[in-house]
């Protein structure tokens, strides 16, 4: 009599044991600011100046002091012009200055008047139609970033607008954590790399291999580098052979296929003659079955073979396991409660991660074929509708969004 299944593991506990073996990486790269985007800090980046460095316009206009001006006196002299990059000289009683965005505020100038709300009268005076307030269209020294403040924190991951924040505080290359070295590969017999095999040639039972695509890709997006070795033929001696040399200079390895209990799924005894490994039952649609060990020093991750399943957990597990290797600390997505403008009559005991799409009335759209074999679904979607164990949907009902671009890199 066989042993009872254990069963299904939570989501929230897979990922938490998960993460609990993922220990930051030690290095730190030197890398320039230009070829940044999407890495991690290793360190707090401080600013050793602040920004702006002096007041200056955020108009372009007239540099006046308040107490010249009143409804009885609004015409003043223009003495001096400041362009961004130059300075002007104190600002005499009665007088303005010709100013423009970015210059810095002449002393004694205390507000500045855009040039819509003036009229130039001559080349040397100009009417003031408006009276400013003190500070009006002045940015103040340091009013965006103070000397010795923390501009970006150890363990962010670097966007566009924070690479151009780095910039601004004249940091030309960074302290980032160390990529991940990752080997992939795939198995099973029945895979065929396109452009090996025309179409009309495959073979019955034959696939192209999808997933090492959008796995290469989704790795490359996390910041890692990664050594693609190929299909592995359904054989334990080439499965420990390959797993054998990925474990050389690698710190995860990745698989796809192979980690179900079927007599060609060589992957569990081949770990386990190399390492250590556990398989996972996990509560979730699509994606069930999902593998942890080690081979040597290397962390192991199996996926399942079905792509959108591949997908999906890779998008759950493996890119917070990415992340926090490289030191990420903020590694749950964003997620956005929406209206499902469908029903959903099929409960399921597991959790269910549908592929949706946002409509322009403001809701989610579901696709018709949720099969975790059917990759169209996750081209179509921009997005992974969360839905609870046991829970139907109906029109209208708030659920859980989570957009692609919040998970896709």
């Amino acid at each position: 009599m066989s042993a009872p299944r254990p069963p299904l593991k939570p989501l929230e506990q897979a990922l938490a044991e998960l993460l609990d073996f993922a220990v930051a990486l030690d290095g730190v790269e030197s890398v320039s600011t230009f070829e940044a985007d999407g890495r991690v800090l290793a360190q707090n980046l401080l600013s050793a100046l602040q920004v702006p460095p002096q007041d200056n316009s955020s108009m372009d206009g007239y540099a006046v002091r308040c107490a010249d001006l009143s409804p009885a006196q609004n015409l003043l002299s223009v003495t001096q012009r400041i362009a961004a990059g130059s300075s002007g000289t104190a600002l005499a009683p009665l007088s303005a200055a010709r100013i423009f965005t970015g210059a810095p505020i002449p002393e004694g100038a205390d507000a500045v008047v855009m040039q819509e709300d003036c009229d130039v009268v001559d080349d040397a005076q100009v009417r003031i139609k408006s009276l400013p307030a003190p500070g009006q269209w002045i940015r103040r020294a340091g009013e965006d970033i103070r000397r010795g403040a923390v501009v970006l924190q150890k363990g962010a991951r670097l966007t566009p607008a924070a690479l151009g924040l780095a910039a601004s505080i004249g940091m030309h290359v960074l302290p980032l954590a160390r990529r991940p070295r990752v080997a992939l590969f795939s198995t099973g017999d029945e895979l065929v790399m396109p452009g090996q095999v025309a179409p009309e040639a495959m073979k019955p039972g034959s696939i192209y291999n999808s997933n090492r695509f959008f796995l290469r890709t989704l790795l490359s997006r996390l910041g890692c580098q990664v050594s693609d070795l190929g299909i592995v033929p359904d054989r334990l001696d080439a499965t420990v052979q390959a797993l054998h040399g990925a474990a050389q200079g690698h710190d995860l390895i990745l698989t796809s296929g192979g980690v179900s209990v079927g007599e060609e799924d060589h992957i569990k005894p081949a770990v386990q003659a190399l390492g250590a490994l556990d398989l996972w039952q996990i509560a979730i649609k699509p994606g069930k079955p999902f593998a942890y060990g080690r081979v040597h020093n290397a962390h192991f991750i199996g996926l399942p073979g079905n792509p959108v399943s591949s997908f999906v957990t890779f998008l759950l597990l493996v890119r917070p396991f990415l992340l926090k290797l490289q030191g990420v600390t903020e590694l749950a997505p964003a997620t956005f409660a929406l209206p499902a403008h469908f029903t959903w009559a099929r409960a399921d005991k597991r959790r269910e991660f549908l592929r949706v799409r946002r409509n322009p009335a403001g809701g989610l759209d579901l696709f018709a074929n949720q099969s975790s074999g059917v990759l169209t679904s996750a081209v179509w979607a921009d997005g992974l509708l969360d839905n609870p164990p046991g829970q139907t949907i109906a029109q209208g009902d708030l659920v859980r969004f989570i957009p692609f671009s919040e998970v896709l890199g």
